[in-house]
């Protein structure tokens, strides 16, 4: 079956694939271009995302906002989703159940898109997407290629609030995948 953005925002509105769906005041689909050649996967909702439904508001959307501006980049030109789509209880990280239950969502938005960069925001972002031993401070800003598509990944904007002298680590990275964005779709 093709699926379409609106079938895929129907199936997520409604999902119970995992005990999330039970517990969520709203669902998170990716949000930004459907156009974009840049998409960032971060790992899940936090406690205001459930509350909108938006990816990436509150402190950390405004860190990520913030390293999109010193790099040229407006949240209008990329597109921005999660691994899961319900936010997991006390910020915790996703279960394997539970990214499983959910990764269908992100296999058919990526379909859709068709991203030319895929950045993985986090640890357990590129554990899933890169690779599962990845390791986020030695290997961030590296890339890797995987059918017509370059893969990255950075430091979660939440990581940055935690420890901000990685910003600067972080927008080097930014810029870098501005550059990359540059050389393979101008």
């Amino acid at each position: 079956m093709q699926y379409t953005w609106n079938d895929i925002e129907q199936h997520i509105a409604v999902c119970t694939q995992c005990p999330l769906g039970q517990t969520r005041n709203l669902p998170v689909m990716g949000r930004g271009s459907r156009q974009a050649e840049i998409m960032l996967i971060a790992e899940a909702p936090g406690g205001q995302e459930d509350q909108q439904g938006i990816p990436f508001v509150g402190r950390s959307g405004e860190v990520l906002d913030r390293l999109l501006q010193d790099c040229g980049l407006r949240r209008e030109e990329i597109y921005i989703t999660n691994i899961i789509k319900c936010h997991p209880p006390g910020n915790r990280d996703p279960k394997e159940e539970e990214k499983e239950a959910c990764f269908p969502y992100l296999k058919y938005e990526t379909y859709l898109l068709k991203p030319r960069i895929i950045v993985c925001l986090g640890r357990v972002a590129a554990q899933r997407i890169i690779s599962p031993d990845y390791k986020i401070t030695r290997q961030h800003g590296t890339w890797v290629c995987r059918k017509n598509c370059v893969l990255t990944a950075v430091y979660h904007p939440s990581a940055i609030l935690r420890d901000p002298p990685k910003y600067e680590e972080a927008k080097r990275d930014f810029c870098e995948i501005v550059r990359k964005r540059d050389e393979l779709c101008r």
